[in-house]
């Protein structure tokens, strides 16, 4: 039995690591892909730019670090950063996440 052919995604350049302050997130647009970068600490995450409830912007919502969680600002879901399952109503589906690699100086993610 064969296993199904894995395909790898493209690997983007979004940004230095100095690019973004500790515990902020910025959006980047990648072709058609809208991306939420965030940092915590010193931990990069990515996730979809759009709250799963309405297209609003997620980057610009409220960062909550210790739950690793980010706030949809126009109708309060948050999402975890970590799976981009929506831990708050209105919101009840998921939003995409990046795999992010920091390699020396450059914040990448691995785009489908």
């Amino acid at each position: 039995m064969s296993s199904p052919m894995r395909r790898q995604g493209e690997v983007v350049r979004l940004c230095s690591v100095g690019d973004i302050e500790p515990d902020s997130a910025r959006r980047f647009d990648v072709g058609p892909h809208r991306i939420a970068l965030i940092r915590v600490g010193d931990d990069f995450y990515a996730m979809g730019d759009r709250c799963s409830h309405a297209d609003f912007s997620l980057s610009e919502g409220e960062l909550y670090p210790d739950q690793l969680e980010i706030e949809c600002w126009k109708h309060g879901s948050t999402f975890s950063l970590v799976s981009g399952e929506p831990c708050t109503l209105p919101a009840t589906k998921p939003v995409p996440v990046y795999e992010v690699r920091v390699e020396g100086d450059d914040v990448m993610v691995v785009v489908p």
